[in-house]
């Protein structure tokens, strides 16, 4: 007997993770330092929370169903944006609203793929990709990064084969935090469209890179709707992880096909999660900015302090975003570390082995930080509490 869809993969790394704190109990004076989930700890701000509960009250469209594919009126704005940001031409047909930027890749997958074909992801892997590729009948195909975390085209190309459908990349990367160049999202794009296969780019983490501007010049070419698929995700932006609104942008084709799985799983998008993403991206620029200052602030402190942990062996691999990836100098597997540090350390944080697959070294000797959530002061204390350790 076959195994079904959700026995074929692993439980949610977060919630698994999450278990190791039972029992566990963390005094007043020294709180759990918390850096496994990349997810905004705080609510929207209170401008946009006014604008939801208006339109809660007032708006009863919003408590009904709504376009599969998401309001006309927020299709039109990411278009309009994207095109400016990025110097191409993308027109509201080529939009989806989605339930989230996790539905938006399931969406793009099922939209492609038939049981048995293949994509390629990098490892380190973003786990919610890994795990719906398990469940649809597709084979995860791992593409290894380098010492600077950043995965090579050619070396991608010589995986692909007849059972192939897409690439998918993550850029600010999670986990590893990197910002792919320019230069290497071109070159996975000239290898996909000359192999006649998609790109999947997923940019949930855009608006926190560290480079000002368009940081790809994909949407220039005329032809990108037949390789491209960008995903997007208003949860970092605009703190609304709870409503569940992403985007996926991509040809009006493949849409079609994506209209199907939307239909079939949530039949829309939270109406009024929509509404708080088309007045945040009309409204809220400046205060967008201010997050990302302070994203970028945060960052800083990990770079800053990192030298501490450095004298002990440990090495940062790779640093953006939301995310800090590091190799950690010990004889234990990361594995154990990780759910050691929990009760002798009270930092808990998400190993490695939970981003590539079983059997890899390098899941032994990594671990994930995700600082988004730590002000100046609490990565401080996490320094405190990992430099003096030893195993």
């Amino acid at each position: 007997m076959s195994l079904s869809r959700t026995r074929s993969t692993f439980a949610p790394p977060i919630i698994a993770a999450r278990r190791w704190l039972d029992g566990v109990v963390f005094p007043p004076d020294r709180p759990l330092v918390n850096v496994s989930q990349a997810a905004p700890a705080a609510p929207p701000p209170p401008e946009l929370r006014q604008v939801m509960a208006d339109i809660a009250l007032h708006d009863d469209s919003a408590h009904l169903y709504g376009p599969d594919l998401g309001l006309p009126e927020l299709r039109a704005e990411i278009a309009t944006q994207w095109s400016t940001h990025y110097g191409g031409i993308i027109d509201a047909s080529q939009v989806a609203i989605t339930s989230g930027c996790n539905q938006a890749f399931a969406a793009a997958i099922s939209a492609l793929t038939g049981e048995g074909d293949e994509v390629i992801l990098p490892t380190p892997w973003y786990f919610n990709h890994k795990m719906w590729l398990d469940m649809s009948g597709i084979t995860a195909v791992p593409l290894p990064t380098g010492p600077d975390m950043l995965p090579d085209a050619a070396a991608a190309a010589a995986l692909i084969t007849s059972r192939t459908r897409a690439i998918a990349l993550v850029s600010p990367n999670n986990p590893a935090g990197v910002e792919y160049p320019s230069e290497t999202l071109r070159a996975f794009f000239d290898i996909a469209r000359d192999r006649g296969i998609k790109l999947i780019l997923d940019e949930t983490y855009r608006d926190f890179d560290a480079r000002s501007g368009a940081v790809h010049d994909l949407f220039t070419d005329p032809a990108w709707p037949d390789t491209l698929i960008d995903l997007y995700s208003f949860s970092k932006a605009y703190r609304l992880t709870g409503h569940r609104v992403g985007a996926l942008i991509a040809s009006t084709d493949l849409l079609q096909e994506v209209e199907k799985f939307i239909d079939s799983v949530t039949i829309c998008p939270n109406q009024i999660g929509q509404h708080a993403a088309l007045w945040g991206m009309r409204n809220l620029g400046q205060w967008l900015a201010g997050e990302r200052d302070e994203i970028l602030d945060r960052r800083a402190a990990i770079t800053e302090g990192f030298p501490r942990l450095a004298a002990k062996g440990w090495k940062l691999l790779g640093l953006g975003a939301y995310f800090a990836y590091v190799e950690h100098p010990f004889a234990i597997g990361s594995d154990e570390l990780a759910r050691r540090l929990v009760s002798e350390a009270g930092v808990l944080l998400l190993p490695a082995t939970m981003f590539v697959p079983e059997g890899d070294p390098a899941g032994q000797r990594q671990l994930r930080i995700a600082f988004a959530n730590l002000d100046r002061a609490g990565i401080g204390t996490m320094f405190d509490r990992l430099e003096p350790l030893s195993f």
